[in-house]
């Protein structure tokens, strides 16, 4: 018989791709695209003619989603462009931890506690609208492996 290795994994990673390809000339304004390997939301796009080489350029502008920085790249249109899979999730405040952690609550009741205040202004609208008794929802966005929360609103309905 051989030998059996003992084999250690130190993650369970399904093995699921953050992004997809997707051919640069069908990427749209307000969509998302990788720029220098960050995820981010295109504000500005503009095809140049073909040229010598027989390609048309497509010039990106984006803004990472979670820090806001402005990234640029110039790519041919018929080359793909990895495009991150982003997304969206409400969750319910329910508290703010001394060391700066959001309690948050999902939908369906499940809690988690491990995202901070965002660093942003919106992190200190956050904090001054729950210290005065607000009931808030905060938009989560998930992509690459990272979580920020990138809006709050007033939960009116919980509200009284």
């Amino acid at each position: 018989m051989a030998d059996i290795e003992d084999t250690h994994f130190d993650t369970g990673d399904s093995g699921a791709s953050t992004t997809y390809p997707m051919q640069c000339s069908a990427l749209r304004k307000n969509g998302f695209v990788m720029l220098k390997a960050r995820p981010c939301k295109i504000v500005d796009m503009s095809t140049s003619k073909t040229g010598k080489h027989g390609h048309a350029k497509v010039h990106l502008v984006g803004l990472d989603i979670f820090s806001g920085k402005k990234y640029e790249d110039i790519c041919p249109s018929t080359h793909n462009m990895d495009v991150p899979f982003v997304k969206r999730e409400d969750y319910q405040l329910t508290d703010i931890s001394d060391d700066g952690y959001l309690c948050l609550m999902s939908d369906n009741g499940d809690l988690r506690e491990d995202l901070k205040i965002p660093e942003a202004e919106i992190g200190q609208q956050l904090k001054n609208e729950y210290d005065a008794g607000k009931e808030l929802l905060c938009t989560v966005l998930k992509s690459c492996g990272e979580e920020c929360v990138i809006a709050i609103k007033t939960n009116t309905a919980l509200d009284k």
